[in-house]
């Protein structure tokens, strides 16, 4: 997901119901509108301490808990440990990162809602919604990972992430949290001796500590340790696929969920090593001064790091790398991150996943009014930028897929993440080991006269059950209601059997290279067989990939 522009993708811990005996979890059976929270409700341990949250409507709900600490450019060790109940009621500081561009739109601040709460480096903090405390029941796990690629976001930025609904339906635990971003979390300092030899990616190093975290404490949250799912949208999804290459995450989850970031490719050492030089370069730091960036204010750090990828990016675009994401993230280093993802899938080969996009993503007439009724020849214009002479293949290949398509259907339509996650199904399903489930999510909002279509981040509120909570996106209809209650459904399944098959839908086979068996997700669902394969065949001769 683009930085400026949306942020998506949140880590929720669900379901925890303190009981100290039988009785007092008979107590809190039946729902509330009351919140509770004292010394003795909502209770339970960490290895770091006791955690105090809060009791809502049958769910209870902690927030800002310690997973790691870490200092600048290193990678994360454990908490301290705290004495007495540590009060965990409110969220904790997220990653600094820049100023969000789209409050300066009206029509997208009033549809997302963002929340970016208050920055601080010391941010490693988890989330958690759960119905029952150390209770002993093994509840599924779902550990959301957030939005905004790897320089933005948070665990708690948009309405959607919110756990509660989503434990609540399924009986699940779910879990969302904050980690380093940007300049933080993804700076190349290796050249610079052993002591920063892992900090381009401790980011990454942090969602890994996060996982162990829960791991190793999800019990006392009334989760199982050893049914997680991770999922996560746009950065999120990104995430997700990071981890699954990931040597020192193998065994810290076991199925996996990619909503609109399939990400096959990160960055490669030579360019992140001329970003951190670039960098070092900008804020007039010799190498041999390089403990300097320990003090740096951060809003100067990040501006030095931003202005070297710009310069080390028009290099790039030189030796012919046109990438979505370029600069902040993972980088193969031989180490915490081997190879490519691509090149690592045996590694996950036995984890089941889903994997989808929407409709339209980033939907250019959300954003340039006057395409909204745009001409034939309009449409024309805007296409060629991409393909050039074949423009008028696309449109006839477009219209043999979509006979009712309109000009501005054309230029909406999502070219990007599609054709990503279509790779990334190909070859999971080429190992003909674990299940890999497609999905599209064609649905589209009737908020402010239609303009945001299915646009980035639109199923992420129909996942977590969040409809009303989101209502200024998805309009709260009973439309909308309906395919969440089967969407959020199909999730939890997933989550609790790596299968997602519930009542409500058709039944959903297994996605396979021949056959290409995809969900849509509508207002009447149905499974699609390589529906739109020549078209997708046809963009990918013009890639914009991942790196």
């Amino acid at each position: 997901m683009i930085k400026h522009k949306f942020s998506t993708l949140i880590f929720i811990s669900l379901l925890a119901l303190y009981t100290g005996n039988a009785s007092a979890a008979g107590k809190y059976n039946e729902p509330c509108d009351e919140i509770s929270a004292s010394s003795n409700i909502a209770v339970t341990q960490t290895q770091y301490g006791k955690v105090g949250g809060y009791l809502e409507n049958n769910v209870f709900t902690f927030k800002g808990i310690p997973y790691a600490k870490a200092e600048r450019f290193m990678p994360p060790t454990a908490p301290d440990q705290w004495k007495g109940i540590r009060s965990s009621r409110a969220y904790g500081p997220t990653c600094p990162q820049a100023e969000r561009m789209g409050w300066q739109s009206d029509e997208q601040a009033f549809a997302f809602n963002w929340d970016d709460g208050f920055p601080g480096e010391d941010c490693l903090r988890v989330n958690i919604w759960t119905q029952g405390l150390k209770d002993g029941k093994k509840r599924p796990v779902m550990v959301w990972l957030h939005g905004g690629g790897y320089a933005a976001g948070s665990g708690q930025e948009l309405p959607s992430y919110d756990g509660a609904a989503l434990s609540r339906k399924g009986d699940v635990v779910v879990v969302t949290l904050n980690h380093r971003l940007n300049v933080l979390g993804f700076l190349d300092l290796s050249a610079y001796g052993g002591k920063y030899a892992q900090s381009v990616n401790v980011g990454l190093l942090d969602l890994v500590a996060a996982l162990r975290w829960v791991n190793e404490n999800i019990e006392n949250f009334g989760g199982d340790p050893s049914n997680v799912t991770i999922f996560g949208q746009s950065g999120g999804g990104g995430k997700v696929s990071t981890l699954l290459a990931t040597p020192s995450a193998k065994g810290l989850f076991q199925k996996a969920i990619v909503q609109s970031g399939s990400m096959q490719r990160t960055m490669e050492s030579k360019y992140s090593q001329r970003i951190a030089a670039a960098t070092l370069e900008e804020l007039d730091i010799k190498a041999e001064e390089i403990d300097k960036l320990q003090t740096i204010p951060y809003k100067t750090l990040l501006a030095a790091g931003e202005k070297a990828i710009a310069n080390v990016r028009k290099e790039a675009e030189k030796e012919g790398i046109h990438s979505f994401i370029f600069g902040w993230g993972p980088t193969v280093d031989g180490n915490i991150l081997p190879q490519q993802p691509e090149k690592q899938a045996e590694l996950s080969k036995d984890i089941p996943m889903m994997i989808g996009t929407t409709l339209h993503e980033f939907c250019i007439s959300t954003y340039v009014p006057e395409l909204r009724n745009a001409t034939l020849d309009q449409a024309k214009e805007m296409l060629k930028a991409k393909y050039g002479e074949k423009t008028d293949n696309y449109i006839e290949i477009f219209k043999k897929v979509y006979p009712a398509a309109t000009p501005q259907d054309m230029i909406d339509f999502d070219v990007t993440f599609r054709p990503a996650a279509i790779e990334q199904g190909n070859w999971k399903a080429a190992q003909h080991a674990a299940p890999v489930y497609m999905y599209q999510f064609a649905w589209e909002s009737p908020v402010m006269d239609g303009i945001l279509r299915s646009t980035h981040c639109m199923e992420i509120a129909f996942v977590f059950d969040n409809i009303a909570r989101c209502a200024s996106m998805t309009g709260g209809g009973k439309d909308a209601q309906a395919l969440a209650d089967k969407m959020s459904s199909a999730w939890i399944q997933f989550a609790r059997t790596g299968n997602p098959n519930v009542e409500g839908l058709p039944t959903w086979e297994p996605y396979t290279v021949e056959k290409g068996a995809t969900m849509i997700f509508n207002n009447q669902s149905e499974i699609k067989y390589n529906q739109d394969k020549e078209l997708m065949q046809f963009i990918s001769k013009f890639p914009m990939r991942g790196f």
